[in-house]
């Protein structure tokens, strides 16, 4: 097993639970992101949550962070400043909730164009030459796109590991100074920042191996690569039954880093809202009688979700049917992984309060990551599951559950096509 083991995903064997702090549209906010979220931790903190994804702090030719530039330049973020950012994160930790920063380091946008006028002159906004970069650190077979339009940025480093990303010059990651540098720029996060993990953007687009070296090199106490690959379809345009493929890539992307990190579990979200929108709720069981996602083969390493700022908010790339978003927060508050709930569905959907049940409930029966879950229905129209014989949980249209639920379970919480049981 990998030497970095012992730096496994926080709080394994007892309740971690996330909350993306954030949305698509946050950067806009009068008076800036990290003053008004400042209010409200005391309910963020009152629903069990222990940890909060924050977005990329730095300067960004975007203004939702995903462009950066000027890595060390935490004061151009439409965020808020680098103070306001520390002020937050020292009150997160007041708490006990800890704070996990978006690492957007696949791509890079420049500060200026070379000789020949391209955008290759990296400025890392400090007065000394830190991520000071050139073409030398781009990948030599970089192509990005504007449009109709495709641009060589004149990158000369080594190939590409990874996925291309359009939008900004891939940076070459097997460069050694790039390496160094942007490890040095993590663990200033953490130390004069505070930050206690990493939130991995686009982490298809370099090697998993890349991974590996930047955890090795930042001990993050957290960490959860964004891995989003596209289920596989039939001919009928919905998912295949059979998603095994899928989450084995992330399952083999969490080994190659290491084991120490954690990966979102597309593969769960996909299928959980294709059998909810289809009535197909079958294909919540796999071939093996097990959760299908990632969560049925290495649920302590799978963070789940219904929706984040790329899938739902005012993107909606891939959402939530939003009246079935409910049904989706009682599948994975009460299953195992990690789950992570969205800004969005707790704050400004009116949510908050049937969320917070279920966290509660799954604090208050000990359900954990590496959980084991025990599928009593898999109907078109119910879904029914015993996890750890502590709580049953249904979900589907179908009211009567018949005899599944055993007389020794009483009703803990319940809503629109869902409900959970406790064991007396």
């Amino acid at each position: 097993m990998s030497p970095l083991l012992h730096h496994h995903p926080p709080n394994n064997d007892s309740f971690t639970n996330i909350i993306s702090g954030f949305n698509w549209e946050s950067s806009k906010k009068k008076g800036g992101w990290y003053n008004f979220l400042i209010k409200s931790i005391p309910e963020i903190a009152a629903s069990g949550i222990t940890h909060v994804w924050l977005p990329p702090p730095s300067h960004s030719a975007s203004s939702e962070g995903y462009l950066p530039g000027r890595l060390y330049d935490l004061d151009a973020s439409q965020y808020g400043t680098q103070d306001e950012l520390k002020t937050l994160i020292k009150e997160f930790h007041s708490i006990g909730i800890q704070c996990v920063a978006d690492i957007v380091i696949n791509h890079r946008t420049a500060e200026r164009q070379d000789s020949d006028g391209r955008w290759n002159i990296f400025e890392g906004g400090t007065p000394d030459d830190r991520l000071d970069w050139d073409h030398s650190c781009i990948c030599i077979d970089d192509i990005t796109k504007s449009g109709d339009t495709t641009t060589n940025s004149g990158g000369t480093g080594n190939p590409d590991t990874g996925a291309d990303f359009n939008g900004a010059p891939d940076i070459d990651h097997l460069n050694t100074r790039v390496q160094r540098e942007l490890s040095d720029w993590m663990n200033w996060l953490k130390t004069e920042i505070g930050f206690d993990g990493w939130r991995f953007d686009f982490a298809r687009g370099y090697s998993p191996d890349i991974t590996k070296l930047y955890m090795g090199n930042t001990r993050p106490d957290f960490a959860v690569g964004e891995i989003w690959n596209p289920l596989s379809y039939g001919s009928d345009g919905k998912p295949n039954y059979d998603q095994d493929g899928h989450r084995r890539e992330l399952m083999e992307w969490v080994k190659a880093v290491g084991g120490s990190a954690t990966a979102f579990d597309f593969t769960t979200k996909g299928i959980l809202q294709a059998a909810l929108v289809e009535g197909e709720l079958w294909r919540l069981k796999d071939s093996n009688g097990g959760p299908p996602g990632m969560i049925g083969l290495m649920p302590e390493n799978a963070v789940t979700f219904v929706d984040n700022h790329d899938t739902g908010s005012t993107q909606k790339r891939w959402p939530f049917p939003s009246d079935k978003v409910m049904q989706g927060y009682v599948y994975i508050l009460t299953h195992p992984g990690i789950p992570s709930i969205f800004y969005d569905h707790f704050f400004d959907w009116g949510l908050k309060e049937e969320i917070s049940n279920l966290t509660m409930i799954r604090i208050r029966n000990g359900i954990k990551a590496s959980s084991t879950v025990r599928i009593l229905a898999s109907d078109p129209d119910l879904y029914v599951a015993a996890i750890d014989d502590k709580i049953i949980a249904k979900i589907g249209t179908r009211y009567d559950v018949g005899n599944v639920v055993p007389t020794t379970f009483k009703i803990a919480t319940s809503g629109n096509n869902y409900a959970v049981w406790e064991k007396q």
